[in-house]
């Protein structure tokens, strides 16, 4: 039989989304890359002018391995990554890599840079399913003649303990690889016991349960992945800063706070389940999002503030429905609550501001002893799914198009931040600032930080992190967020992350909103770290609850 040595073309990149992730083995004989290269490829997501299929790896037998490019796509080539890509031209065929030369796929000023560190052996592989791979993708790139061992001539003796050694030595590498692999499996992110209904960080609760949560390396890298494909890339594109494409500029304080409310939320079946009943709500609030320009993540402000229930309410600041709106955000939102009635009074209130109160517990009319007086409106469209979508996106959207904000580098996170917090309620307060909005909170911290922007705004001023009582949900520890507000962020993204592997697995054929999550489940998505359910699974899990 015919056979030949198989080999890892190593590569390490230079910037952008795969920078972090160090030297990748990449497997050869043909390693197709691109936008959307296909099965096997490496899919070069977040770097911008290149093609599906910009370039092709071939790695040789004897450790060498080329690049070419596909069709007229640019791929230039140099000794170092320290050039000016401009001065060098695109190769026009497969040319063949030297150790540490530098390589730059797509257009100067755009694209992924990369290092080849090496040529690296993987072991046996048939000859002609290597010339098969090659001859499919460009019948100009192939392998180096495969030579054929002769059966029927004789080795000598001594070959056969020398192999025996290196059969035994292969089956306990392969051995201790499984059972990593096996462990790894065993250890990853999902449903092992049926978990809690909600984690608070709504109203006055304030949401500390992951503080005991320890990150897990593993999932923490696909984090990564997943913070740069619905935070980074609106946030670069809203601040128009190239740079910010560096991971080691992003918010690793709040990617930490990320994983540990991942790995908090993904543990209980409960989560799981409400996820499931969510999918029409959440894939019809998702539509509407992505019609307002607004980024996905966001869809889960309302899973988190109400599960999608459109009578939840919060018995203290008369918070209702999905979005949970106070009664004045939502006359401001444009979403109408008329004529309601308080507990032990014949007379009906309507809110007349936009909104609320400072200090709103002790002077909003429908808050008395801490306690919400509102029993029941004749119109509230709060309980509205659309109606009160539509006035969420545009109140979202109010703080998304700021352009200060938007200059931080972190509009994404400060967006959601918003929706707890508020954006900048001077203008219907008679010119009285709220110090706990964000356009203030913003403000007051670059000044006291002496800074131009800051990407890493909310991680830095996560600063409660010790267990505290409900009464001080407004106090900031000495950072720039009230408490709630400080992890209502990492929560809301930490669920739309889940939310994205589970629609992703389950309802992407049912809901065409959640098509694009399939990339995300496949063999280099972030949903390969985590269990995540099957609908039947999870309905299984549910019966008689």
């Amino acid at each position: 039989m015919s056979s030949q040595e198989r080999w890892f073309v190593i590569l390490k990149f230079q910037n952008g989304p795969l920078s972090f992730q160090g030297e990748m083995p990449l497997r050869g004989p043909v390693i197709r890359l691109g936008a959307n290269p296909g099965p096997g490829g490496l899919k070069l997501e977040g770097y911008r002018g290149l093609d599906d299929r910009q370039a092709v790896l071939t790695a040789y037998d004897g450790g060498t391995a080329s690049v070419a490019p596909v069709g007229p796509n640019q791929v230039r080539m140099a000794p170092h990554e320290h050039v000016d890509w401009n001065e060098v031209q695109p190769i026009r065929g497969p040319t063949f890599l030297s150790d540490g030369c530098a390589l730059h796929f797509g257009p100067p000023g755009r694209g992924a840079t990369a290092v080849f560190i090496q040529c690296r052996r993987l072991g046996a592989w048939e000859q002609g399913a290597i010339l098969s791979d090659a001859s499919q993708l460009d019948a100009e790139v192939r392998p180096t003649e495969v030579r054929e061992l002769d059966a029927s001539k004789r080795f000598p003796l001594w070959v056969i303990p020398i192999a025996l050694t290196i059969l035994t030595m292969f089956v306990s590498a392969l051995g201790g690889m499984l059972f990593v692999f096996l462990q790894r499996d065993v250890d990853r992110l999902g449903p092992v016991d049926e978990g809690q209904e909600d984690f608070g960080c709504r109203g006055t609760t304030v949401c500390q349960d992951s503080l005991t949560e320890k990150v897990d390396v593993q999932l923490y890298k696909g984090v990564q992945q997943a913070f740069n494909a619905f935070l980074m890339k609106p946030n670069i594109a809203a601040a128009e800063w190239k740079e910010l494409e560096n991971p080691e500029k992003w918010d690793k304080n709040l990617m930490e706070w990320v994983t540990r409310s991942e790995q908090m939320h993904g543990k209980g079946w409960t989560f799981w389940r409400q996820l499931d009943k969510s999918r029409e709500d959440y894939a019809a609030v998702l539509a509407e999002l992505r019609k307002a320009n607004l980024p996905d993540v966001l869809a889960a402000i309302p899973f988190q503030e109400s599960r999608y229930n459109a009578r939840a309410s919060d018995p203290i600041l008369c918070a209702y429905g999905y979005w949970q709106f106070q009664p004045e955000v939502a006359k401001r939102a444009g979403v109408e609550v008329r004529n309601c009635k308080f507990r032990g009074v014949t007379e009906l209130w309507s809110p007349t501001r936009l909104a609320p109160p400072i200090n709103v517990l002790k002077n909003a009319d429908y808050v008395e002893n801490g306690k919400c007086q509102i029993q029941s409106c004749e119109v509230d469209q709060r309980s509205d799914r659309r109606f009160s979508t539509i006035g969420a996106a545009k109140l979202l959207g109010e703080a998304f198009s700021d352009k200060e904000l938007r200059y931080s580098g972190a509009i994404t996170q400060i967006t959601i931040a918003s929706h707890n917090a508020g954006y900048d309620n001077s203008p219907h307060q008679d010119g009285r600032v709220n110090v706990y909005n964000m356009l203030h909170a913003y403000r007051k911290y670059l000044q006291a930080e002496k800074l131009e922007r800051a990407p890493d705004f909310i991680g830095r001023n996560i600063t409660c992190t010790a267990a505290r009582p409900a009464e001080n949900f407004l106090d900031r520890c000495g950072g720039s967020l009230g408490s709630v507000t400080q992890h209502y962020v990492p929560y809301v993204i930490s669920q739309h992350l889940l939310a994205v592997c589970y629609y992703g697995s389950n309802y992407a054929d049912e809901f065409t909103v959640f098509d694009s999550y399939r990339e995300f489940v496949r063999a280099n998505g972030y949903c390969n770290d985590i269990r995540v359910p099957t609908k039947e699974q999870v309905a299984a899990q549910g019966k008689g609850k």
